[in-house]
């Protein structure tokens, strides 16, 4: 089982910046897929950023491509998620999501998720 901890959300106005953590633990949290996926009010959850497992590769949705940045500090098993020129429409309860080895890469149906952090962008 993995249990991932979501934190660094916050209020901020249009074209601010917010970074993200994700810290991942549990019996076979070392090495599992990870990813960011949002939520607005009355829209379905979509994925924002992820990692694909061990090919360095990177997933970003086309709404934050070159204003978001996906990273992992494997020493310390958290996965984070620095968002930057960020806009009203980012606005959204923020997900962390992980999958154990064996994976490609987190998506919507990943197995564990956390409670979420809040991101507020005011016009």
């Amino acid at each position: 089982q993995v249990q991932v901890v979501e934190s660094g959300g916050g209020s901020v106005q249009t074209g601010g910046s917010l970074r993200l953590s994700c810290e991942a633990s549990g019996n076979n949290h070392r090495g599992a897929c990870m990813g960011w996926f949002r939520q607005a009010p009355g829209k379905p959850r979509e994925a924002v950023a992820a990692l694909y497992h061990g090919a360095g590769n990177t997933y970003y949705a086309d709404s934050v491509k070159g204003r978001f940045t996906v990273s992992r500090d494997e020493a310390k098993d958290t996965l984070y998620l620095q968002m930057n020129n960020l806009k009203p429409e980012d606005t959204a309860m923020y997900y962390c999501a992980a999958d154990p080895k064996p994976c490609i890469i987190a998506t919507i149906s990943s197995r564990y998720w956390g409670q979420g952090t809040q991101v507020n962008v005011s016009s």
